[in-house]
């Protein structure tokens, strides 16, 4: 009994992963292509994959991927890679393990569990804001620093749940608008986020930047909503440049001065939408 019971529990999940193999190995690549391109379109993108292809034993590679939303390229990755993971598959447990490359020396990698939890776990580090094209396509910006940052969120019945956490060093922001309403340009020593995602809003924890001659806080949620970029706002900038700065960047603190609540204190509300944010 104890021997069939062990051949039973070894060769269920041999069983399951040949049959993982075997089903992945006889879908057409251009098939499985379909499926990622609607799945990113129900999200409000363009995917493009062009030499989507299978990875052993058990996973899809693209050596190029870009991420596009109605103004343009919003991320371009590099040698990506999603992977059944073995190990777990033998323990009865469905775990995917995804990687990618971003720019020169950037990478993000990450596991998503199908299980009941629905877990997304991601890590990210040397990543080059300017290899990020959101900021030039979409924000207008020109952007500069390197991100690195972590996540995890968990399916929470029809919504998400979890955080994430951000830093950039050596930031530098210019061009920066908020609908039509510039926002200073400035270098930032240290730039710190965290973000908390619970019952379909998401929560700034925190959202700092310590800047030279400028301190700048972010505070506030966001209804999330489907697509992401029509998820309403409800933001609060709060700015605090020192005389000097206020001085070298006289004009923008002018077309500012409405939202000036002390002496060398600003307090932005932002609203509108993730996509179309305004003030």
């Amino acid at each position: 009994m104890k021997r069939r019971a062990l051949l039973i529990a070894c060769g269920v999940p041999a069983a399951l992963l040949l049959f993982f193999l075997l089903t992945l190995w006889f879908i057409p690549n251009d098939a499985i292509k379909g499926v990622l391109v609607r799945v990113a379109e129900n999200g409000g993108y363009t995917l493009d994959c062009p030499k989507l292809s299978k990875a052993f034993p058990i996973g899809v590679k693209a050596p190029a991927l870009s991420l596009s939303s109605g103004k343009g390229e919003v991320l371009r990755l590099k040698d990506t890679r999603v992977a059944l993971r073995v190990l777990p598959l033998l323990a009865g447990k469905i775990r995917f393990g995804y990687e990618a490359g971003i720019g020169a020396a950037g990478r993000i990698e990450g596991d998503f569990d199908a299980g009941r939890r629905r877990q997304l776990s991601f890590t990210a580090k040397g990543v080059r804001l300017e290899d990020i094209p959101f900021f030039s396509t979409v924000a207008s910006a020109r952007v500069k620093g390197e991100l690195r940052g972590d996540g995890t969120l968990v399916q929470k019945g029809a919504g998400m749940a979890g955080g994430i956490q951000l830093q950039v060093r050596g930031a530098e922001l210019a061009g920066v608008k908020i609908a039509q309403t510039p926002l200073p340009d400035a270098a930032y020593r240290d730039v710190r986020g965290a973000l908390a995602i619970d019952g379909g809003r998401a929560t700034l924890k925190s959202f700092t930047l310590d800047g030279d001659g400028i301190y700048v806080r972010l505070k506030g949620d966001a209804v999330l909503a489907q697509p992401v970029g029509l998820s309403p706002l409800n933001l609060t900038v709060e700015m605090m440049p020192k005389p000097s700065f206020l001085e070298r960047q006289k004009f923008v603190f002018l077309l500012l001065m409405k939202y000036q609540t002390s002496p060398g204190a600003y307090t932005i509300p932002v609203r509108g939408s993730l996509a179309h944010p305004s003030i």
